[in-house]
């Protein structure tokens, strides 16, 4: 009998100290959710969380911002319970989950152009075709008449282009070659869209932190970050010429005008470079984060489920302070009730 108690009373000893993931953390507990993905958002996701938080003292969020890549592959693995990405996973990537994964965009953001040209502080001008030829290696001088030819009046040295790219799977990258893909034929059968690709010229770096410390660092250098990521180090970057044939700034009104005419599927996964409309930025795009619909961790997918609201709601004020513009409302709407379907 003592030896069957002993059993009994270890049984019970280990099954306590087991976390119990069904449960909503009370007023005297806190829950930590991990997550991880794209660089592109992390300035408002750092922000949200930090303030969520003020209000949710016991829910603390944490993010790895690692490319979307990343993200991805993370989440498919289940070492993080929720994803970020700025390119929608592909229908081979949602096979390769354990189940069944949804898209929720955030926030809207733009990709630009930033370079270092020595005597060149105005914004210059490029065309989708311009910037598909220095990422093929073809346009490799900074005076080249096809640069020339956008930019009258502009003094251009004869200095060579040190073509940025990015190192890691990345969002950015996702959508940079999904608007290159769309006007430059050359560009999508030698390169294509993903996250990663193979480039034919240039050199990489990290996350756009590490693009834009390059571009800053590297005379003569062209790269693509997201839009505050060059705000906030000061970097010079280009009008895009859009779909109407007319040379852009991205801004919260012109990457806001690129959504406007948006068809939000059920799944969420759309692209909107290239978007009709005179004042459309055209190198712009949802971000999305992604979590499992089925998932087995029930507190912190409620958990979730909540910041995301709070996200889709009072969160969207934070966002043009941080260089991001806010979802259209028929977006939000969409999401709110999509956000149900998680169980």
């Amino acid at each position: 009998m003592k030896w069957k108690s002993l059993v009994v009373f270890l049984f019970v000893a280990l099954a306590a100290c087991q976390p119990n993931e069904s449960t909503t953390p009370t007023s005297g507990s806190s829950l930590t959710i991990n997550g991880a993905g794209a660089t592109f958002p992390y300035p408002i996701y750092s922000k949200w969380f930090d303030e969520y938080q003020k209000t949710h003292p016991n829910v603390r969020i944490n993010y790895q911002s690692i490319g979307s890549g990343g993200g991805i592959k993370q989440l498919t693995e289940q070492t993080v319970f929720f994803g970020a990405s700025d390119g929608p996973m592909t229908d081979a990537q949602l096979h390769a989950a354990h189940g069944a994964i949804l898209h929720f965009p955030t926030v809207l953001g733009g990709v630009v152009p930033v370079y270092n040209v020595e005597g060149v502080t105005a914004p210059l001008r490029f065309s989708g075709s311009l910037l598909a030829g220095i990422y093929l290696g073809k346009v490799t001088k900074w005076n080249d008449p096809a640069i020339a030819k956008l930019n009258p009046g502009v003094k251009l040295p004869p200095n060579d282009i040190a073509v940025v790219h990015r190192s890691d799977g990345s969002g950015t990258t996702y959508i940079f070659c999904d608007f290159l893909s769309k006007v430059s034929s050359d560009f999508k059968q030698k390169v294509g869209v993903a996250t990663s690709v193979s480039w034919p010229a240039g050199v990489g770096a990290k996350g756009n932190e590490g693009v834009s410390g390059l571009v800053r660092q590297t005379p003569g250098a062209i790269g693509y970050v997201e839009l505050i990521y060059a705000l906030q180090n000061k970097i010079t970057f280009g009008d895009v010429q859009n779909s109407a044939g007319k040379f852009v700034t991205a801004s919260l009104e012109s990457v806001t005008a690129a959504a406007a005419g948006v068809t939000m599927p059920d799944d969420f996964r759309v692209s909107i470079t290239n978007a009709d409309g005179a004042d459309a930025y055209p190198i712009a795009s949802f971000t999305w984060m992604l979590l499992y619909q089925h998932p087995t961790d029930k507190a912190r997918s409620a958990a979730m489920v909540d910041f995301l609201k709070w996200a889709l709601s009072d969160g969207q004020k934070f966002a043009p302070g941080l260089g991001y513009a806010p979802l259209p409302q028929p977006v939000i709407a969409k999401e709110m009730q999509a956000l149900a379907n998680i169980q």
